[in-house]
């Protein structure tokens, strides 16, 4: 007889299967509240999403534990760390982050051991945690209900007592918190992100009992419309991204956001880290994580998003992308996207005079400038100042290849808020590593060696990484050591005088080492490096 078939016996101890359980009963039970949850989302922002945020962070969670099943027979500790792995990778909004610390606080402790003793450390550890991950803690948030339910159960017992104490110290402290906020009462309502919480310890009482505790009692708590809570003054935009940064780097990174803006949680670890903030300058949230490391999965919201941009005249601004760019082929690629392109050849960068030649030529009152190159970073500087002087609006984003350009000019929106375009290209810029193949002219030292005239040359980021005799052979080395280091798509930028195969080799190299690994090739046309490859 199945396990699924006999009657249901309480557990003892949590197995694999049953935090699996747990996952899914938690994504099946928001998946219910959500529209509720969001009814009620009034703090720290007023923006009716908290419920659809952590339902997504718990979606995460449950396919990150799908995943290992499905490649393995996982044991506990296995299973609690995917649960929260998933859930730090796909947290959404403050209370979704919140609750992938918390997640990752319980599985620390949950991965000695399943039975109510260590339940009851594992929610004291998930609340402190997720404590520390605050900036400016505030009480009569999920914070509060997640110390409550731990201290409910602070001392221990079995998994069914654990689990009931701390599901009721939950609900108590959650009926408590429209008294804990002003916004709240002003509202009727209890904290969303709190009630959230509740859900997912619903679920777990209900995994090791097999009965469905009855939802919090909100009678007395009438919920309010979205559009009848009151909204605080705040930041504009919400800013999320996954940061791959050392501690050290990532302590002053806390200091900067915090600065910028508010409601700052840091959550992750051991090199993986997600990012939440509340800003007004969003670029400035997002150049602070490319200092401290390598943020990627960027997301960024705009609190009014359903205000047109206007210029003060109610009409829409005109918009247009400058790109430098090496090779025929790439100009076309790039006119066809739309941008105004400068075309360079090796050895000649455009000047100044030409930049700005070809801002004004965008006929745009605001543009975007993309270089290309590092060494054009002055030049474009200077000509961004110059169009400033003359009334245009200019972004410069500091690409260093083109096919960093190629990645930002993907995802350019010219109908979208100038700030909000400007970011969402500059982050897809700042994800793309880049390299690039050349052919020595003479003798050098290198940071990889003595090359000598005709060798083969890779570099990586600007440095010379790879040096070897046959281009594809040193290609293939190139891409290996990049996506060493993880990647979702590769691009190939090819010139002409490239051999032939060059192209298709090296996608099949990259459908047989890295499955899960896209492809995308562009001709340069002529005048271009042999190879250019990014990664992102």
């Amino acid at each position: 007889m199945s396990r699924a078939l006999q009657p249901f016996e309480e557990l003892v101890e949590l197995d694999a299967e049953a935090v699996r359980s747990w996952c899914a009963r938690t994504l099946d039970a928001l998946g219910r509240e959500r529209e509720e949850i969001d009814a009620i989302n009034v703090y720290p922002v007023a923006d009716g999403d908290t419920g659809t945020n952590l339902y997504l962070t718990a979606e995460a969670a449950h396919q990150a534990v799908e995943a290992v099943f499905a490649a393995s027979a996982p044991d506990t500790a296995e299973t609690v760390r995917a649960m929260a792995h998933g859930a730090l990778l796909g947290a959404r909004g403050n209370s979704g982050t919140i609750l992938s610390q918390l997640l990752r606080g319980m599985a620390g402790v949950l991965a000695e051991g399943c039975d109510g003793d260590h339940l009851a450390r594992a929610l004291a550890e998930a609340a402190s945690a997720a404590r520390r991950a605050v900036a400016h803690p505030v009480e009569g948030t999920i914070l509060t209900v997640a110390t409550a339910a731990a201290v409910a159960c602070a001392a221990g017992g079995g998994l069914v007592e654990v689990a009931g104490k701390a599901h009721d110290g939950a609900r108590t402290a959650l009926a408590a918190t429209s008294g804990q906020l002003a916004v709240l009462e002003r509202a009727g309502v209890v904290d969303a992100g709190g009630r959230g919480l509740v859900t997912v310890l619903g679920a777990l009482l209900e995994t090791v009992t097999g009965q469905a505790p009855p939802p919090p009692d909100t009678a007395a708590v009438p919920y309010a419309p979205r559009e009848e809570c009151p909204t605080e003054g705040g930041p504009a935009y919400e800013v999320i991204y996954l940061l791959e940064a050392g501690e050290a780097a990532v302590e002053l990174l806390r200091g900067r956001l915090d600065a910028l803006g508010e409601s700052l949680v840091v959550v992750g670890g051991d090199g993986l880290w997600n990012v939440h903030v509340h800003v007004d300058d969003a670029g400035a949230a997002v150049e602070a994580g490319v200092e401290a490391g390598r943020p990627h999965r960027i997301r960024i919201t705009h609190f009014a998003a359903d205000t047109a941009a206007t210029d003060g005249r109610g009409e829409r601004a005109q918009r247009a992308v400058v790109a430098v760019v090496p090779g025929e082929g790439l100009a076309g690629l790039c006119a066809e996207a739309g941008a105004t392109t400068v075309r360079t050849k090796p050895g000649e960068p455009p000047a100044g005079d030409e930049l700005l030649d070809a801002i004004r030529r965008a006929h745009a009152r605001e543009v975007v400038l993309l270089p290309n190159d590092s060494d054009l970073r002055r030049t474009a500087v200077a000509a961004a100042e110059r169009a400033r002087a003359e009334g245009i609006r200019v972004a410069l984003i500091p690409t260093r290849a083109a096919v960093q350009g190629i990645a930002a000019l993907a995802v350019h929106e010219p109908d979208r808020r100038f700030d909000e375009d400007v970011v969402a290209m500059t982050a897809a810029a700042g994800a793309t590593r880049y390299a690039e193949l050349a052919v020595a002219e003479h003798q050098s030292f290198t940071s990889a060696g003595v090359c000598q005239a005709g060798d083969v040359l890779g570099l990586i980021e600007g440095d010379v990484a790879v040096i070897g005799q046959d281009l594809t052979e040193t290609a293939r080395t190139v891409l290996d050591r990049m996506l060493s280091a993880g990647g979702e798509l590769v691009t190939l930028v090819v010139a002409d005088d490239a051999p032939p195969g060059l192209a298709p080799d090296l996608e099949r190299h990259v459908r047989r080492g890295y499955l899960a690994v896209d492809t995308t090739t562009y001709h340069a046309g002529a005048g271009a490096p042999p190879l250019l490859i990014g990664v992102e």
